[in-house]
């Protein structure tokens, strides 16, 4: 439910800046340009980009500092309106407050005024208009999060009374699984709790929902190991503490509380905000700079062999999701690996001259900018692994799904502490999801730099690099 509630709250954040910015410029529009001597160049120039930046500064701080981006999706029309109200006052307060801090020219208190008022008019009536266009059960959820429940009593059976209720966020219960109700009344009783793992197998399900009895504690457990072995976010109603673990988030959906299990730095909006906008201005920035250097690799590539300039597998991401993976080609066409099964090898003689220079300094990494760029992947996080590897590591490795939490990384904790290159060892498999494991349940904006500085001039980040 939280990756694909931060997608509907950044999409209506969104939106409601659009909004802003459409009513700045038609009070603008209406107070000069219906003046005679009024031109569009000083409407433009002087009055709407200084009043626009003003008010999208302050939206953005007044957003993201009061803590409450949950009103997007869980809370009523009244509960909205109230903040709507309350969000639109501060908004007033600080836009007048920076105008008087920087001494610039004042702007008329009906120029401050109209474009705030028409904002709020325009947000309840447009968000009023989305929810129900989004909500139309027969049109296409963007934003769907598909649950499995487990369990079919009371609790199980209001989590699908919300999902029917609640259509706009995007929630489909596909089942339930049951050791004891026969399935009547809407539900869609998909088999017992021991199917569990061919429930998730067959089905694309994206989160399970626990639903049962506090007294079911190994069934809990079970179904929770299963969940963790495929990487599947576990969410539990009521409250069972004892599996709760030290990181967990609570919330409430409608009247019930909701436990979401393992919690982590990047569930909260905020942290996801500052990570997607730096992914976006790093990568821009260094495919910029780097053009010129990206461009003689790619010759130096074609000169060296035949065959393409890129090399691009297939990878898992967040959610097990597989997408291509951009890389520069370092191994002739003839000899590389089929379908990238087969691991590199010290001294391996697929490899080119050029390639040996680009892995050792991992170079050959620089196009996943791409894949930053197309949402796939993240400047900093766990390394993406060939499907067969992933599968591998999934059968021999405690927890090892939960690295699907978050996006793969061009470069990561694991890789800057040594742990990259040949994974022929169990302690090679264990400390490399060991280090991914810790940097999702201790992600900040700062280790990222760190990593990214370790990156560039750390001494460990090139070793086992062929």
């Amino acid at each position: 439910m939280k990756v694909k509630k931060q997608r509907i709250i950044f999409s209506y954040i969104l939106l409601e800046l659009v909004l802003l910015n459409l009513s700045a410029l038609a009070i603008t529009y209406y107070k000069f340009l219906s003046r005679p001597e009024g031109t569009f160049e000083q409407f433009l120039g002087d009055k709407f980009l200084y009043l626009s930046l003003i008010y999208n500064i302050s939206w953005i701080a007044i957003v993201l500092l009061n803590g409450n981006q949950d009103l997007y999706v869980f809370n009523s029309y009244g509960k909205r309106l109230k903040d709507l109200v309350v969000n639109s006052f501060l908004l007033l307060g600080l836009s007048s407050t920076v105008i008087l801090l920087t001494d610039l020219e004042a702007l008329p208190l009906t120029i401050l005024l109209g474009p705030i008022f028409l904002f709020a008019l325009l947000n309840l009536t447009v968000f009023s208009f989305v929810i129900k266009i989004v909500g139309d059960p027969r049109k296409p959820v963007s934003f769907g999060t598909k649950l499995l429940v487990l369990g079919a009593g009371k609790s199980g059976k209001k989590v699908l009374d919300y999902a029917e209720q609640n259509k706009h966020l995007g929630f489909k219960v596909l089942g339930f699984l049951d050791d004891h109700y026969p399935g009547s009344n809407g539900i869609n009783l998909l088999g017992r709790l021991n199917d569990l793992p061919e429930v998730l197998d067959s089905k694309n399900v994206d989160e399970i929902v626990i639903a049962l009895p506090m007294d079911n504690q190994k069934e809990i457990k079970q179904a929770i190991e299963v969940a963790d072995y495929r990487g599947v976010r576990v969410n539990v109603v009521p409250d069972f503490p004892e599996m709760i673990g030290s990181r967990y988030k609570s919330y409430n959906i409608g009247s019930m509380p909701v436990l979401q299990l393992k919690e982590i730095p990047l569930d909260h909006f905020h942290n996801f905000i500052i990570k997607k906008g730096f992914d976006i201005l790093f990568s821009l920035t260094a495919m910029i700079m780097l053009s010129p250097v990206l461009i003689t690799i790619a010759i130096l590539i074609k000169k060296g062999s035949k065959g393409p300039v890129f090399y691009k597998p297939t990878r898992k991401g967040q959610g097990g999701e597989e997408f291509t993976c951009y890389k520069f080609r370092t191994m002739y066409t003839d000899l590389a690996p089929t379908a990238g099964q087969k691991s590199t090898t010290k001294n391996d003689p697929r490899i080119t001259k050029i390639g040996r220079v680009l892995r050792k300094y991992s170079i050959d990494e620089i196009p996943q900018f791409i894949n930053v760029l197309k949402g796939d992947m993240s400047v900093v996080g766990p390394r993406p692994h060939r499907v067969n590897l992933d599968n591998e590591f999934q059968k021999m490795v405690e927890k090892y799904m939960l690295r699907h939490y978050v996006k793969p990384g061009i470069t990561g904790w694991a890789q800057v502490n040594g742990w990259r290159g040949p994974t022929e060892t169990m302690e090679q498999k264990l400390e490399r999801v060991r280090h991914d494991l810790w940097y999702i349940e201790n992600w900040s904006f700062f280790q990222d730099i760190k990593i990214i500085w370790l990156t560039v001039f750390g001494s460990k980040v090139h070793n086992n690099a062929f």
